[in-house]
């Protein structure tokens, strides 16, 4: 007891005092809930009712949240640009603002269009105040515990997803426009405080990374980055190696996987598996828990292991959940989907973010998670489209659902062959980060 002890006061308390980067942690966490709970794991459920009211297509309204994934990625070279020269805090300001006001407008659509325009200033909104910005501050302050920082961070957006039954009781009770306008108002009131403890670096508030003490005796870029005494790579630098590129690649697979199901897993048991709304919520929150467990898990071991393995493995549980609940014959085997896919995603999750910074470096990480955004975008918003298509060509899901799984598995081999690159200033490759 007395190591544990001294390992967690290592970690929170490494100077005698809980490290500020901790409570960057806990305000990310408490964004990225607003985010899960309120749109992201949420949208499957609007979309019942919204089918319901209006009639339109699934391919229709899995098209909304596609467009918004393809604003944010086009949004993100800029994005990554401004919150790297701007800081974070301003960029998650503006962002939570036009958050919390789409979510209002969105009360009061009434045609596809309106539907669509406050879908596009949602996910603006979200984008600029949620987990791109967030990420620029959290690699920053940390180095040696940045895998478990993330992980950390992240299990607001699952506990988001362990919430969605309450928006479905909101929605079944007070109906999608009131839950929207609460939802709305939510974000302003909560959501605008929490930004505020964000910061950009940790050298400009007199801190080190992981809270390490000061080494006057290192030069100035040694002390910022005490694991490493390389020059970070520049985004340029970064997309002229192959690992940029690949890891990329299997995050848009990644995310073809995880939009379809955020977007389509309630439509698909309820339809397909007709289980009733109340059961499909509890899937959801299922799913969520072990994505938790998977994210406190790949929080741990990705400072130990390999990052680059872990994410192989992840994408290969996410091919097999996924056919498991497309051809769903018994409860166990949506089970079965919730832990795989689940662990997966919280495990993975996390480890895109600190692989890129363990390969890049945390100097120009907003603007590389920018310019990759614009390959990972294809992912977030081809998934939902493409199984939104083939559910409205077909009548169900198995078809769509079961050649993502296929594109999954080719992910893996993208990760696999993702192999740290040569440093700019040395050409030796870029060392994994652990801790100690």
């Amino acid at each position: 007891m007395s190591a544990l002890t001294d390992n967690l006061n290592r970690m929170f308390r490494p100077r005698g005092h809980v490290f500020y980067g901790w409570w960057i942690v806990a305000a990310s966490a408490g964004v990225q809930w607003l985010a899960g709970v309120l749109w992201m794991q949420s949208y499957g459920a609007y979309m019942v009712y919204l089918l319901d009211e209006f009639g339109w297509s699934k391919a229709l309204v899995a098209g909304a949240f596609a467009l918004t994934r393809i604003e944010s990625g086009i949004l993100g070279p800029l994005q990554g640009w401004l919150v790297d020269r701007l800081g974070p805090r301003r960029i998650l300001t503006v962002g939570t603002v036009m958050f919390g006001v789409g979510f209002m407008l969105f009360s009061r659509v009434d045609s596809l269009l309106t539907f669509y325009l406050c879908f596009v200033l949602i996910a603006l909104g979200s984008s600029l105040g949620g987990f791109a910005t967030l990420m620029v501050s959290i690699v920053s302050w940390f180095n040696r515990h940045r895998a478990k920082a993330v992980a950390t961070s992240q299990l607001g957006f699952s506990i988001g997803g362990l919430s969605v039954p309450l928006v479905i009781l909101l929605l079944s009770t007070y109906g999608w426009r009131t839950t929207a306008l609460l939802s709305g108002v939510l974000v302003l009131v909560v959501g605008l405080p929490l930004v505020q403890l964000i910061r950009h670096r940790p050298e400009d508030h007199g801190e080190l990374p992981d809270g390490e003490p000061p080494r006057p005796a290192e030069s100035d870029t040694a002390a910022a980055h005490p694991a490493h005494s390389y020059r970070d790579f520049t985004a340029r630098e970064a997309m002229r190696t192959p690992s940029f590129w690949l890891i990329s690649l299997g995050h848009a697979l990644a995310l073809l996987t995880v939009s379809a199901v955020m977007v389509h897993l309630i439509a698909h048991l309820t339809e397909g598996l007709h289980y009733s709304m109340v059961e499909a919520g509890g899937v959801v929150a299922l799913l969520t828990g072990f994505q938790m467990v998977g994210q406190l898990c790949g929080g741990y071991l990705g400072d130990r292991l390999n990052k680059r393995l872990i994410c192989t493995a992840c994408m290969v549980a996410h091919a097999a959940g996924l056919l498991l609940v497309t051809y769903a014959t018994s409860f166990s085997m949506v089970l079965a989907f919730a832990v795989l896919h689940g662990v997966a995603w919280g495990a993975r999750g996390p480890l895109m973010v600190a692989l890129r910074a363990d390969y890049f470096g945390p100097s120009s990480f907003g603007t590389i998670m920018g310019f990759s955004s614009l390959i990972v975008m294809f992912g977030m918003s081809g998934g939902p489209v493409f199984a939104g298509i083939m559910a409205d060509t077909y009548g169900n899901y198995q078809v769509g659902l079961a050649v993502l799984a296929g594109l999954a598995v080719l992910g893996s081999f993208c990760f696999l062959a993702a192999t740290p690159p040569k440093r700019p200033d040395s050409g030796e490759a870029s060392p994994a980060v652990v801790s100690a």
